[in-house]
């Protein structure tokens, strides 16, 4: 689908964090929809290397790429070398997606230079090409609030923090550039391309896999009153594209302006995989920096990128299955 009026063919869109699970929606988007665009990845792709708590340090992955043509480029956006390679393309629209976007990492000085100051050097990119910055915020930028609207942010993580830092950057650069800047902040995204998130993957994915495995799923306890905002991918990609019609600057919310529970996300499998089971409920290991309410408001969203959900987390269920499925049966 063609969210916009603006023809991508012959222009040159730079999808940073290309190999990840937004950033490859995204490359296939443009792919799809405007084959004499040229797309170009940039990814630092994948390695043995781990954060304090385990966890990897880059999800992109080559299979995220199967049938991808365009250009891929491995790189890493905290090397100003590796950034350097960027300049030789003459650059129409960047998408920035690359960042360390696990919520559980502890290190706040990579934090902050993976997410800040490497977005600065981007912004310096996009000014130099004369290039569009649509960048993924967060709504862990809002941390322990109780309004979701902008200008209401408490972060509770360094995560958080450094994307409000990110959106506090762009909101100055703005002021000095010509350029079109919009930051995004993603509530909870499900959907193709996640998997190789590994433990950061949305629980859609792993409660289905867990249910398909045969299991009971695994709630933390109270997930009756847990509430997310939880969007389907396809939503989010819809936003990135409307963001380059944009009526103004800004950071918009990108949610479906609805709370759902994670029993919610449990009830709906169970009924689409016809399955029957009791569920199993652990205790919260993150209680205290984790947000137990979230819901968009997506007004600005409406008003200034022309932005409207699509997908119900019923109707978003019901499209990831086939792909939850294939991922049992292939990847597992």
């Amino acid at each position: 689908m063609k969210y916009v009026n603006i023809d991508f063919n012959q222009k040159t869109v730079l999808i940073t964090g290309g190999a990840g699970f937004i950033g490859s929606n995204l490359a296939f988007y443009f792919q799809n929809n405007y084959p004499d665009a040229k797309v170009i990845v940039f990814d630092k792709f994948r390695s043995e290397e781990t954060f304090s708590n385990g966890n990897l340090k880059s999800f992109g992955h080559f299979k995220n790429l199967l049938g991808f043509k365009g250009i891929v480029i491995s790189g890493d956006i905290t090397d100003k070398d590796d950034i350097k390679k960027l300049y030789e393309y003459d650059i129409d629209y960047i998408f920035h997606e690359a960042a360390i976007s696990d919520t559980t990492v502890a290190d706040q000085k990579i934090m902050v230079d993976t997410n800040v100051n490497a977005f600065k050097n981007l912004l310096d990119l996009a000014n130099s090409k004369n290039a569009d910055m649509i960048y993924a915020s967060s709504a862990a930028t809002y941390g322990n609030s109780d309004v979701f609207s902008i200008g209401s942010e408490k972060p509770n993580n360094v995560y958080g923090f450094s994307k409000l830092m990110m959106d506090n950057l762009a909101r100055e650069y703005a002021k000095e550039s010509s350029i079109r800047i919009v930051g995004l902040r993603y509530f909870n995204v499900y959907g193709e391309r996640e998997f190789f998130k590994n433990k950061t993957a949305s629980m859609v994915l792993q409660f289905g896999l867990q249910l398909l495995k045969g299991e009971s799923a695994k709630l933390f306890v109270g997930s009756d009153k847990i509430m997310r905002d939880f969007i389907y991918v396809e939503d989010v990609i819809q936003a990135n594209i409307k963001a380059c019609e944009a009526k103004r600057n800004g950071v918009y919310n990108v949610g479906t302006g609805k709370a759902r529970s994670f029993q919610d996300i449990v009830d709906i499998l169970k009924k689409e995989l016809q399955i029957e089971c009791e569920d199993e409920y652990i205790p919260n290991p993150y209680e205290k920096q984790y947000q137990y309410f979230t819901q968009a408001d997506i007004t600005l969203t409406q008003e200034f990128l022309n932005y409207e959900p699509k997908f119900s987390l019923e109707e978003g269920i019901k499209a990831y299955l086939p792909e939850i499925k294939r991922i049992f049966k292939e990847e597992l």
